[in-house]
């Protein structure tokens, strides 16, 4: 059975529409891949152009991946005080050929690249930029992700430590070099 992962990278969005009248607008995402939905912090930036650089993690199964016209569907919504959410615009991404491609070779990773933003009339304002990463076996992902993580956990030595470790082989370093030096000058 096929499984995969699909980690998407929301980075930000320039020149995107402004629904708030009054106040700095804030916004966040809503994003939808088959029957998942995931959203992300509200934005960062407090100038017109918003900033994530948040990840996503969406699963897939034999029959996610084998499904044609698949699509990632970003909601880009603002914050309003009296509403859930004004709809600012949306980007659908067609992935039907980063799951085949990440399939056929394991793995596949674009690099974060802008997507025209939607509006309800149909017309475009803005780009939102996402980065994408598919890879095709989920068990060979969780069992790398984990061993980076025992690798992070051994204990870390202390600045005191390695300072004297360092101290200790300079003296006897130099400590060695005069008895040698002495020695010569003995010889002589």
């Amino acid at each position: 059975m096929e499984t995969g992962i699909l980690e998407v990278l929301l980075v930000n969005a320039k020149g995107i529409r402004h629904t708030n009248i009054v106040g700095t607008p804030s916004y966040y995402v809503i994003i939808e891949c088959g029957s998942q939905s995931q959203r992300s912090k509200i934005s960062s930036d407090k100038n017109k152009n918003p900033c994530w650089n948040e990840k996503f993690i969406f699963d897939f199964s034999s029959f996610d991946c084998k499904m044609k016209s698949t699509y990632l569907k970003c909601k880009i919504m603002d914050t309003e005080f009296f509403t859930n959410g004004g709809f600012v615009g949306e980007a659908k991404v067609y992935i039907d050929g980063i799951i085949t491609e990440g399939t056929k070779h394991g793995f596949i990773e674009i690099k974060p690249a802008a997507y025209n933003v939607v509006l309800e009339d149909d017309t475009y304002k803005g780009q939102i930029k996402i980065g994408f990463k598919f890879i095709a076996n989920k068990e060979k992902y969780v069992m790398k992700n984990q061993e980076s993580i025992v690798v992070e956990k051994q204990p870390k030595r202390s600045i005191c430590g390695s300072i004297w470790r360092t101290s200790w082989w300079k003296f006897l370093f130099f400590y060695n070099k005069k008895i040698n030096s002495k020695d010569k000058q003995k010889r002589k």
